[in-house]
């Protein structure tokens, strides 16, 4: 049944996270922007980031040492394994950092997003902030996200229909490739970070050229000064192989299989645009350490400012105000999110299947 498009939400946010300044939130979601500032849940956790900050830091530190008194020997390959894990706690600092989840002001958000982003991942913060957020003004528009845009995978029928040559291949096995792929996000995030450089201004192309620059010299410095070429070849592979598995476990379970707007229907209201694109993942303290708090996906999309430890607060809030307004609000297990993004990935490329069929 076709959907209702999703309306851009343009000009600067407010610094509730909700809609625009300025922007006629609308009956629906005004009442609980209400209830959750009542709440106080808007609020910054200043020494809760500090704390994630500095352990994140700390632990990296101890990877590194052990990567340096190990030396030149295969035994080190496994720690590939928990830097892997902790360059996603990296990056979900980083996300938080340009959702101004961390703090309000813009220059220090920048620098904690810049050093997260850039100087310890070789990841482009300018590049992904200003992309990520057109992905929260219109989740799930194939017109407007760009993370539903027709690249390696295709996410509409309509987006299947034009893919030709070996792209049509990889359609009609999407869902089969889908985790395959993720091995190569982390070094396909480096090369896009890269090529977004020709697009920043001067200014911002010279310091973030720099800082990714100065993380590429020194990731390949320590492991050659550490392993031989071949070691650190393999250990590189790996590392960067399982970064890309992490983020895509972490990412594919929000909105893939989700309504997707349609761009000739009525727009939806704030409210309805980010839930009913939106699915949570249910679980308790593991769950929400593994995911960065992306589990709370339609908190995070109703209030993209929200410090991260209270999304988990403000979700009985979420929920019941759906259920009033008889909005459905998706909420299900990990392995079973995994399940629908998949089967709606197969999905997409089953006609592409059925032309090859004899």
């Amino acid at each position: 049944m076709p959907q209702p498009a999703a309306v851009a939400l343009d000009g600067p946010r407010d610094s509730t996270g909700g809609p625009p300044a300025g922007h006629r939130t609308g009956s629906e979601f005004a009442p609980l922007l209400r209830t959750v500032r009542d709440h106080g849940l808007l609020g910054r956790r200043h020494a809760w980031y500090a704390r994630v900050i500095a352990t994140n830091a700390l632990a990296l530190a101890g990877v590194v040492t052990a990567l340096v008194l190990i030396g030149d020997s295969w035994w080190a390959l496994p720690l590939a394994v928990p830097l892997a894990v902790l360059f996603a706690r990296t990056a979900f600092i980083g996300h938080d950092a340009g959702h101004a989840q961390i703090g309000g002001d813009k220059a220090v958000g920048r620098l904690i997003g810049l050093v997260h982003g850039n100087l310890l991942l070789g990841l482009s913060y300018g590049w992904w902030n200003a992309k990520h957020n057109r992905h929260h003004a219109n989740p799930n528009h194939v017109d407007k996200d760009p993370d539903v845009a027709a690249d390696v995978l295709v996410f509409s029928g309509e987006q299947a229909g034009d893919r030709s040559g070996f792209r049509r291949w990889l359609t009609r096995n999407q869902a089969w490739l889908f985790f395959p792929l993720t091995l190569l996000e982390g070094v396909a995030l480096k090369v896009h970070s890269f090529q977004d450089l020709r697009r920043q201004p001067p200014r911002e192309r010279a310091v973030e050229g720099a800082l990714l620059v100065t993380h590429a010299v020194a990731y390949v410095t320590l492991l050659l000064t550490v392993l031989s070429p071949g070691k650190a070849l393999a250990f590189a592979a790996l590392h960067q192989a399982l970064f890309g598995l992490h983020l895509g476990l972490a990412f594919a379970p929000n909105h893939k299989g989700m309504e997707m707007p349609d761009p000739d229907g009525e727009p939806w209201g704030h409210l309805r645009r980010q839930v009913l694109t939106s699915r949570n993942i249910r679980g308790g303290a593991l769950t929400d350490w593994f995911l960065g708090g992306l589990n709370y996906q339609i908190e995070h999309h109703l209030f993209p400012s929200m410090p991260r430890p209270h999304l988990r607060l403000a979700q009985p809030l979420v929920r019941a105000h759906c259920r009033d307004l008889g909005v459905p609000y998706v909420e299900t297990g990990l392995v079973d999110s995994y399940r629908q993004a998949l089967r709606h990935l197969h999905e997409v490329g089953e006609p592409l299947r059925a032309d090859q069929a004899p």
